[in-house]
């Protein structure tokens, strides 16, 4: 009180004396008022926003930390001096102590303005070790390939030179007969089929002829040989690579199937640790068909069916279209193929690729092996490998619009007709007798056109395709069916693919489904 009393006689001399008791307590008075003008008053609290509640208090208690009220008139709420800030730790550690349980935000509050900077710190980024990994996870995922065949299109040669094909390099000019070792036996021992390779003087495309996919068919076996045998490597430009026989271990079982009793024209592209016929598929596909430039794949039909010489392949795409083209008067059909043939195979990676159709399976037919040996001719000397050519009867590809003919009921199948016959619609095609009930059935085409493929006679089933019509139309309407094909099987709608081609076991999803073909 003293000193209080010295500082106004100090600023206010010419004061009476006898006054400054009145002046005391008026000052008194006035910093009384002035402490409870404007109160700080807690914030309501709030179910929402329990941190905002803690922390704006705090920060209003730091941000006047030199306000002090008079002894006489005590704070409108309990708080802490503002003391030295305790690190982050001790500040937790400090909470934890009370034995009554606390709400995580009031604890936090009391430790603000040290938790301010602490917290961002306790919230960084993890180490990259943890951080990629959940980058990755909320990244878009990545489609499944289960080969990558980038760069698997090589260039037409413009220069000569040598090819190195399966480890080993031949020379222009020159023919060399190699061995592609497609699997073992049961025996252990290395199973190996030649692979017959014409290097010519020319650079040019690499064609590629291939049969005995399926073991049991054996005319494209003999139309290779002939054709190989009579290409002149001095004249040839480009390079001719054969293989005669693909499956060979069905070939000498005389099956279509190989040991395990797969389809091997159901596995390409294949898989390096899937069953045999995957890891058969792979080798082939990788060390032989890849290195094509084009590739006609020879088969016949199947199940004791016989095809007219045509040509199959996915007209949707100009480059097989256009491949279509330079087989001289052979039928044309438009057929995508099944998942697993070696031609979809092929042209899923830009290989131009067809199957040519030529008789029935374990039989070597002669007029039909004479007819495919023209044709391969003719496509070389269109393709610019060869100067021989043959003239045809009929110049130009034919393109047909197919349907398969099926009986309504079993027994024995005995057939009027024969391959390539035309036939007008309500003509007799055959007919099917019940020996059980004595009942013959007749079977009449639905539509003019010509025998393309036929069944021979059998004992037969309900739903047996006998009959494979063509209706001949022009190239353009072709190429529209196929469009307008490829947009129903998008809606929904899928194409009936050629009877000799929806046979055999589906293409393998993955390398361990075995159980599942089982």
């Amino acid at each position: 009180m003293a000193s209080v009393r010295g500082a106004v006689v100090a600023e206010y001399p010419l004061l009476p004396l006898k006054l400054c008791p009145v002046v005391l307590l008026l000052a008194g008075l006035c910093a009384s008022v002035t402490a409870q003008d404007f109160p700080i008053e807690p914030s309501p609290p709030s179910a929402t926003t329990p941190a905002k509640q803690s922390v704006e208090p705090a920060q209003t208690a730091t941000a006047k930390p030199a306000a002090r009220a008079p002894p006489a008139q005590p704070a409108p709420r309990e708080r802490k001096p503002p003391a030295k800030p305790k690190p982050a730790a001790t500040a937790v550690a400090a909470d934890a102590a009370p034995a009554k349980p606390t709400p995580a935000a009031p604890a936090v509050s009391n430790a603000l303005p040290t938790v301010a900077t602490a917290e961002p710190a306790a919230t960084a980024a993890p180490p990259v070790s943890q951080a990629v990994p959940a980058a990755a996870a909320l990244a878009e995922p990545a489609p499944v390939i289960e080969q990558s065949f980038v760069g698997v299109l090589e260039e037409v040669p413009t220069e000569a030179g040598p090819l190195v094909l399966l480890g080993e390099s031949i020379e222009s000019g020159s023919r060399h007969e190699l061995r592609w070792a497609l699997s073992q036996s049961f025996d252990g021992a290395v199973v190996t089929t030649p692979v017959i390779v014409l290097h010519g003087v020319k650079p040019g495309p690499r064609l590629c002829m291939t049969a005995a996919v399926h073991g049991d068919e054996l005319n494209g076996i003999e139309i290779i040989r002939r054709v190989t045998n009579e290409i002149d490597v001095a004249e040839l430009t480009g390079t001719v690579i054969a293989v005669p026989i693909v499956n060979y271990l069905g070939y000498s079982r005389a099956s279509r199937y190989l040991p395990d009793r797969r389809d091997l024209n159901r596995y390409f592209p294949g898989s390096r640790g899937g069953s045999s016929a995957s890891r058969i598929a792979y080798s082939f596909f990788n060390d032989v068909a890849r290195h094509c430039h084009a590739l006609v794949d020879f088969h016949t039909g199947s199940f004791d069916r016989s095809n007219l010489p045509q040509v199959r392949g996915d007209l949707r795409m100009d480059a097989v279209l256009a491949f279509t083209r330079d087989f001289g008067a052979t039928a044309v059909l438009h057929s995508p193929g099944s998942n697993g043939m070696l031609r979809r195979a092929l042209t899923n990676i830009g290989i131009p690729a067809i199957t040519f159709e030529v008789g029935s399976p374990l039989r070597l037919e002669p007029s039909e092996i004479d007819f495919g040996v023209q044709a391969m001719h003719t496509l070389m000397h269109k393709m610019g490998m060869t100067r021989s050519f043959r003239m045809w009867a009929e110049p130009q590809a034919l393109f047909y619009a197919a349907k398969w003919v099926r009986v309504d009921t079993g027994g024995m199948l005995f057939s009027e007709v024969k391959l390539g016959d035309r036939v007008r619609a309500g003509q007799r095609l055959g007919k099917v007798i019940d020996p059980m009930q004595n009942i013959e059935t007749a079977i009449v085409a639905p539509v003019r056109g010509k025998v393309l493929g036929m069944a021979l006679n059998q004992i037969v089933l309900p739903g047996f395709a006998v009959y494979h019509l063509g209706v001949e139309t022009s190239e353009q309407r072709m190429a529209e069916e196929a469009a307008r094909a490829a947009a129903q099987a998008g809606n929904g709608v899928v194409e009936e693919p050629a009877e000799d081609e929806d046979v055999g076991m589906p293409a393998e999803r993955s390398p361990d489904d075995e159980e599942d073909e089982r």
